[in-house]
């Protein structure tokens, strides 16, 4: 029979202690981001096929273009 023991120094708790806030704030970013109802545009459209695209007058490399274009000026 094997036992397995994990021993951890009070430094890398201090650390993850130190790194549970921006821990939060980055998952919070990701939550917004999802949210984000250009987002789901986004996924819809990639979730199309090319024929689809087509359809619509845009390339599969046009959707971010397409869909920020009120927003960003490339």
């Amino acid at each position: 029979m094997a036992y397995t023991t994990l021993h951890t120094g009070a430094r890398s708790a201090i650390l993850h202690n130190l790194a549970v806030p921006f821990i939060a704030l980055g998952n919070a970013l990701v939550r917004l981001g999802e949210a984000n109802s250009r987002t789901k545009q986004v996924a819809y459209l990639q979730s199309l096929s090319d024929e689809d695209l087509a359809k619509r007058g845009i390339t599969r490399d046009e959707i971010a273009h397409y869909v920020f274009k009120d927003v960003y000026y490339v």
